[in-house]
C-alpha cells in the first residue's frame, strides 16, 4: 500500500501569517526541492546531510518567489521514514500557493488527509495507536488531553498491549504445538502458568476498559448543566465561572430563552458549562421551548448544578422556601439518579449568619456562593474536579480515549474469558486455540499488526491535510 510518489501539502494552518511551512515527502522529495531552490552559498541540496537547514530562494525560472529556509530529513531519519523536505517561507497565502503549484508542476502530488502520518505508520516509524495519538495531540485543548496524547504517542499504550500480546503468543504457540501431537496426548503449555497469565491479562484489560470512562470525558470535555428556577443567578454563575460576560443577566425572569454553552479548563480538565432556561410553569410558548431543551441538556450532561437563591424578595429565609428547594432536588435525583448533583445556594451575601447555619442544618450538602461577588466559585471548581478520577493521570497510567481501541479491548477481554472458561472445564486444545487466535487478532487491530485498507482509510481520513 506504500505509494512511491512524492507528496506535498501545507503543514502549517491555512491563511496568512508570519511564516508558513510546506512539507514534501517521497523518494524524489530532495531532488524536486533542489530543482526550485537556489542556496545563498551555492550549495547543492542533493549533497547535503540530513537534519540540516539551508537559506536560499525558491525560483521559477528567472522569477524569484520568496526567500526561504529549507530543512532536510533523509530516509528513515525523517517523520515519514522517507526523504522529507520542509520549506519555511513567508506566510502570504499568495506565496504559499505559488510554491505549492510550482512543486506540483515539478512532479509532486497533493497529499491526502493524514498521508504523511500514514506513511510513517506504513514505514514502521510508529504503530497505529501512536499514529492515532498524533491526531489527538493536534486537537488537544487542555493539559490532561495533551498529557494522554503525549503518553500514547510515545508508545505507552501500545507497549502495554504489545507485551500482553507477546506473552499470549508464546503460550498460543505451545497450544498450537500440542495440536500437532494430538494423538500422543501431551501438554507443552503449563496450565497453571497459563491460567496465571490469563488472570493477569484479564486484570490489565479491565483496568484499560475502565479508564475509557475517564479518558473519554478528558478528551471531549465534561458537560455540566446549570439548572434551577428562573432568575436565581444561573447566567451570573456562568459568567463568574468563565470570568466574562458570556450570558445576559437581567432581573426579568425568563431572560435566558435558550441554552448557552461555553468551555473552561479547571485543573487541566475541560468542562463544558451549559446555562439553561429557568425551570417553571409558564404559558409563554418561546420560554416553554427553552424549558423543554433544559431537560434535554440535563439528559446529555454528566454533572448537574442545581442553583437556587434561597432568599425570597423580602430578604428573609422561610421554611416554605427551603421546602421548595428540597422538592426540586428530589425531582432531579428521581429523574437522573446516576448523575452527580451539586446543590448550590446563590446570593449568600444576602443571608445572615443565623440563616446560613439554619440552611446548612436542613440541606447539609449545600454549597453557598455569591456568583455576583465571585465568592465560593473556587470551592465549586474544586468540587467539580472531585468528580473526575485524576489519579490515573497523576500516576502516569495508561488511559484509553479512543473508541476503536475501547471496542477492541472489550472483544479481547471476551475472548480471554472464553479461554479461561475453557481452561477450567478442560476444553480441548483445538477449541481453545480458536479463542486465543481471536484475542491475538483484537490486540493486533489496536497496534496495527492486523489491519486493512478500509480501516486505515477511516482512521486517516479524520486527520488534517499536511499531517
Amino acid at each position: 500500500m506504500i505509494s512511491q510518489d512524492t507528496i506535498v501539502a501545507l503543514a502549517s494552518p491555512s491563511g496568512a501569517g508570519a511564516i508558513a511551512v510546506i512539507r514534501i515527502s517521497g523518494n524524489d522529495a530532495i531532488t524536486i526541492a533542489a530543482s526550485v531552490f537556489q542556496s545563498v552559498s551555492g550549495k547543492d541540496l542533493t549533497k547535503q546531510k540530513t537534519h540540516t537547514l539551508h537559506l536560499g530562494h525558491i525560483v521559477d525560472g528567472s522569477k524569484t518567489i520568496d526567500q526561504v529556509l529549507v530543512s532536510i530529513f533523509k530516509g528513515t531519519q525523517s517523520y515519514t521514514g522517507e526523504n522529507t523536505i520542509e520549506i519555511s517561507c513567508h506566510g502570504s497565502t499568495y506565496i504559499q500557493q505559488q510554491i505549492i503549484q510550482l512543486l506540483l508542476r515539478r512532479g509532486c502530488r497533493m497529499a491526502n488527509a493524514g498521508e504523511f502520518t500514514l506513511r510513517s505508520f506504513l514505514n514502521g516509524k510508529m504503530d497505529l495507536s501512536q499514529a492515532e495519538a498524533v491526531a489527538d495531540l493536534i486537537s488537544s485543548d487542555n493539559e490532561a488531553s495533551h498529557q494522554i496524547a503525549m503518553q500514547q504517542m510515545r508508545g505507552g499504550f501500545s507497549n502495554e498491549i504489545a507485551k500482553l500480546r507477546e506473552e499470549l503468543l508464546n503460550f498460543a504457540s505451545l497450544i498450537e504445538l500440542e495440536l500437532d501431537f494430538a494423538e500422543e496426548d501431551v501438554e507443552f503449555a503449563d496450565r497453571t502458568q497459563f491460567n496465571d497469565l490469563l488472570n493477569r491479562i484479564e486484570f490489565v484489560l479491565k483496568r484499560l476498559i475502565d479508564s475509557f470512562a475517564v479518558g473519554n470525558v478528558i478528551k471531549n470535555g465534561i458537560p455540566v448543566a446549570i439548572v434551577g428556577e428562573p432568575n436565581v443567578g444561573k447566567s451570573t454563575l456562568l459568567n463568574a465561572l468563565l470570568n466574562e460576560e458570556r450570558a445576559i443577566v437581567s432581573e426579568i425572569a425568563g431572560t435566558t430563552r435558550d441554552t448557552i454553552e461555553d468551555e473552561l479548563v479547571i485543573g487541566g480538565i475541560g468542562f463544558r458549562f451549559i446555562d439553561t432556561a429557568g425551570i417553571r410553569e409558564t404559558k409563554d410558548v418561546v420560554e416553554s421551548i427553552g424549558i423543554r431543551k433544559t431537560f434535554e441538556k440535563i439528559e446529555q450532561a454528566q454533572v448537574i448544578l442545581y442553583l437556587s437563591p434561597l432568599t425570597p424578595k423580602g430578604g428573609t429565609l422561610t421554611d416554605e422556601n427551603i421546602a421548595q428547594v428540597k422538592i426540586d432536588i428530589e425531582r432531579i435525583l428521581n429523574q437522573f439518579p446516576l448523575k452527580p448533583l451539586v446543590v448550590i445556594g446563590n446570593k449568600r451575601d444576602l443571608l445572615s449568619d443565623e440563616e446560613i447555619l439554619n440552611l446548612k442544618s436542613k440541606i447539609p450538602n449545600i454549597l453557598l456562593i455569591s456568583a455576583k461577588n465571585n465568592e465560593g466559585v473556587d470551592d465549586l471548581k474544586n468540587q467539580l474536579l472531585s468528580f473526575v478520577n485524576t489519579g490515573a493521570l497523576r500516576n502516569n497510567e495508561t488511559i484509553v480515549t479512543n473508541t476503536r481501541h475501547y471496542d477492541s479491548l472489550l472483544k479481547a477481554l471476551d475472548e480471554i474469558q472464553k479461554v479461561k472458561y475453557g481452561l477450567q472445564t478442560n476444553l480441548s486444545s483445538d477449541l481453545m486455540a480458536l479463542d486465543i487466535r481471536e484475542a491475538l487478532y483484537q490486540f493486533g487491530t489496536i497496534t496495527g499488526q492486523v489491519t486493512n485498507d478500509e480501516l486505515l482509510g477511516n482512521i486517516f481520513a479524520n486527520f488534517c491535510i499536511g499531517k
